[in-house]
């Protein structure tokens, strides 16, 4: 496997109505370490970018990247040639790690604003080595920082944080922490460009839950009506198993469902509403759970179903 650790340093605008369409963070610099089969570290790459959109740095990246404007000018190279240094450095089939789950995003966001062609694979699969290390270390919710994970491994501190490829370094460092077998078939997915119809859509299936990932729809309401959307599947034997309670919005771009499998037991399902491009694709996890897990469920229906009531008694009143 050719296994890439990938970070990157960005700059934004210094306020959100100066803003470019299409690009809220310009990629700074690119930092990269190759890993051999047993986790060790054996080549890097590193790339300072002279920005042309935002050539103000924002106060936050001043401070904590420790990069100065007057080195970017000097030291920088235009994104293009950079990103046509860092594939060619990359090689075959490279395999992508990165800490949290922005950055392949925003570099992927960078490409298409400058006009170079993608040329990472579809679907993008990569390792977020942040949630693998809550996933075996914490409670598989929580995202701790590189440097608090770095301080709590007590690993060494070689080098400074906050730039891209001491970042990948110390990130790589971390995933040699966790056992290979545990994380090997934990892959994230990059929703950058997620699949236009139904032969691309998106299904995985973990050790603990499964996910799937929609094709592009007009709207919420017509995504929530497909049938690969609404339906829901045990990921332990692949039944198709009857709904104990229909899906309900909590008005936050997500739906919960519940299930029952007679072989497995019950079953909470999740849908994240995400948009591109003025459409919607849907995220669906089905996760086990227990009775209590499923009480919450019923219970949180009910409170959302309360809640509606009382906003449309308060909207009659209003009206009458």
């Amino acid at each position: 496997m050719n296994s890439i650790v990938l970070d990157l340093e960005w700059n934004q605008a210094q306020t959100r109505d100066r803003e470019a369409p299409g690009l809220t963070f310009e990629v700074i610099e690119i930092g990269a370490v190759r890993l051999d089969e047993h986790g060790n570290q054996t080549d890097s790459f590193s790339c300072l970018i002279r920005p042309c959109v935002y050539t103000e740095l924002f106060y936050r990246v001043r401070e904590v990247v420790g990069i100065s404007m007057k080195q970017l000018e000097a030291e920088g190279i235009p994104f293009l040639d950079a990103m046509e240094r860092f594939w060619k450095w990359c090689g075959k089939d490279p395999v992508f790690f990165t800490w949290g789950d922005m950055d392949l995003t925003e570099l992927q966001r960078n490409i298409a604003y400058f006009g170079m062609e993608n040329p990472f694979a579809f679907p993008l699969f990569y390792y977020d080595v942040q949630k693998l290390y809550s996933l075996y270390c914490l409670d598989g919710h929580a995202r701790a920082s590189l440097e608090s994970v770095i301080e709590t491994l007590a690993l060494p501190k070689k080098w400074p944080f906050h730039r891209a490829v001491y970042d990948a370094a110390y990130t790589g460092c971390v995933l040699s922490q966790l056992e290979k077998q545990s994380w090997q078939s934990m892959v994230s997915v990059d929703y950058y460009r997620p699949p236009t119809n139904a032969q691309e859509e998106i299904y995985l299936v973990f050790e603990r839950y499964s996910k799937f990932v929609s094709q592009l729809y007009p709207s919420r309401e017509e995504a929530m009506e497909a049938r690969n959307v609404s339906s829901m599947v045990c990921y332990k034997c692949g039944r198709n198993v009857t709904r104990r309670m229909n899906w309900f919005s909590d008005n936050n771009r997500k739906y919960f469902g519940l299930a029952y499998c007679p072989r497995h037991g019950w079953l909470k399902g999740k849908i994240r509403v995400k948009h591109c491009d003025g459409q919607v694709f849907m995220i669906k996890t089905m996760k086990l759970t227990d009775a209590e897990g499923a009480r919450k469920i019923k219970a949180k229906s009910e409170l959302m179903k309360k809640r509606r009531m009382e906003k449309a008694a308060e909207k009659g009143l209003r009206t009458s």
